[in-house]
């Protein structure tokens, strides 16, 4: 990622810095880009010393697990357990045929003869507990020598995760940020909750505001774009803009920026929403509202951020019950949502929706021309814990995702398509079709995975399921506004 800042000297002259995110893989810096926020040669020694030290761990834990004198006990064990198996296997046998000898005696014995056979199922029953325990006494010196090599590595495990630990608090111990007003505070104070993620202070805009501050200059525009491959997760296309990570350096720049007003460029248009909901659908039992842009499907966080689908209509249906809202839509995304009114209209229009038995089409437009006519994306998304909400594609951890598109329109500059997403993960269209390995162009409008500008173009134009009560299959369409 790179960073320009736009920044006047004291005397109106405009001019401008830049920065990278990171460093190179030799650890150098591009020519001409601002140096990083941390004391460089304080932090050369401390790596020198931590990493060494990690390593040293590293390698006594490896020495220790393949040790050849633990790895003969665990084999010695293994061997002892599957003789043990085998010998009560036998016993077992055994005593099932014995069992079934006396069972065939009873039938024509004495009562003398009935008592001795008691006795013998009771010898062989007590023989067999006897085995156990001398068993169990066999196998214990093996089994604590294994549990005592596993306690080692458990704690040599915890000791290692401590020293990398403390090597990064030793490390962010570096960084010192100043702001325009002289205020100074180390970096860690500024995520008084949690330990900073790695890679706190060292995004590209973090870096600029230091070196405008350190030169005397004051910010006047900044801007992060990508340049190169998308990372393997995608959320990153090259030559577009982003805003600043919500975790990692997020944290720092309102105090860097200090006393500078600031635009947030994340922030959904300013765009007034009509008080009122669109009644696609109604009966006694659900609705099907239509949502329009702009506006949250839940309440968020914070008294600016309380309007929503769910508090409107728990205003016009007071006597409504339970969760009211089956799904929802994102905020910047307009269309059909269905309501339930009831709580046992809620569970089964619930279940449709875990079922699959629910079908959504979107409409959405993007730039430029898609290659194709239609296809399927199959890319599996988890939240990026460093810049919520945005989601990633990962193939490990991620979960499966499938969506159909197709084209619908076509006109110089943008392609218009029909979306159905087969799953229904957070964002899912939108990283599917901004990542490289799906269709590889954003949604227009949409200020998380490509370029702001007006409302995103993304709208739930269809939804089709039987009716939990009446059986009916409801078919209900809303042409975009787009």
């Amino acid at each position: 990622m790179w960073g320009v800042l736009v920044a006047q000297r004291a005397d109106g002259g405009v001019g401008f810095l830049r920065a990278h995110s990171g460093q190179h893989d030799d650890g150098a810096y591009a020519e001409g880009a601002v140096p990083p926020l941390f004391d460089v040669a304080a932090r050369a020694a401390i790596e020198v010393e931590g990493e060494a030290r990690v390593s040293a761990s590293v390698f006594l834990r490896a020495a220790i697990a393949s040790d050849p004198g633990a790895r003969a006990q665990a084999d010695a064990l293994d061997a002892l357990l599957a003789a043990h198996r085998l010998e009560l296997e036998v016993m077992d046998a055994r005593n099932a045929l014995a069992r079934s000898a006396r069972q065939e005696r009873r039938l024509h014995a004495t009562a003398e003869q009935a008592a001795a056979l008691d006795d013998e199922s009771r010898r062989l029953k007590s023989e067999r507990r006897r085995r156990l325990v001398a068993q169990e006494a066999e196998r214990a010196p093996l089994i604590a020598a294994r549990e005592g090599h596993l306690a080692q590595l458990i704690g040599l495990d915890a000791a290692r995760q401590e020293d990398c630990a403390a090597l990064m608090r030793a490390i962010f111990d570096t960084y010192t940020l100043t702001n325009a007003l002289g205020e100074r505070v180390p970096l860690r104070q500024l995520y008084a909750l949690r330990e900073p993620p790695s890679g706190a202070g060292d995004c590209a805009a973090p870096k600029l505001i230091g070196a405008a501050v350190k030169l005397g200059l004051r910010p006047l525009a900044l801007t992060e774009f990508w340049w190169g491959p998308a990372p393997p997760g995608g959320g990153r296309t090259h030559g577009r803009h982003f805003a600043a990570c919500q975790t990692k350096c997020g944290p720092l720049l309102p105090f860097l920026l200090r006393p500078h007003p600031v635009a947030d460029r994340r922030a959904p248009p300013s765009t007034a929403v009509p008080f009122g909901l669109v009644v696609r659908y109604a009966d006694r039992h659900l609705l099907v509202v239509e949502k329009p842009a702009g506006l949250l499907s839940v309440p968020g966080r914070g008294p600016n951020r309380q309007d929503s689908v769910l508090a409107r209509l728990r205003a016009s249906y007071p006597d409504a019950t339970g969760p009211l809202l089956v799904h929802r839509l994102d905020e910047d995304t307009s269309g059909l949502l269905i309501v339930a009114l009831s709580e046992p209209v809620y569970v089964a229009l619930q279940r449709l929706f875990l079922r699959r038995q629910v079908e959504k089409r979107y409409v959405g437009c993007v730039r430029g021309q898609v290659v194709g006519e239609s296809g399927e994306i199959t890319l599996s998304l988890r939240p990026d814990v460093d810049d919520r909400p945005r989601q990633l594609h990962d193939p490990v951890r991620g979960k499966p995702c499938l969506t159909r598109w197709q084209v619908c329109g076509r006109s110089l500059d943008q392609t218009r398509l029909t979306l159905e997403p087969l799953t229904g993960r957070t964002h899912q269209l939108r990283v599917h079709l901004s990542h490289p390995q799906g269709l590889g162009t954003p949604l227009l409008g949409d200020r998380l995975y490509g370029e702001p500008g007006g409302r995103l173009l993304l709208h739930a134009t269809a939804l089709k399921f039987v009716h939990p009560v009446t059986a009916e299959v409801l078919a209900l369409e809303s042409p975009p506004e787009f």
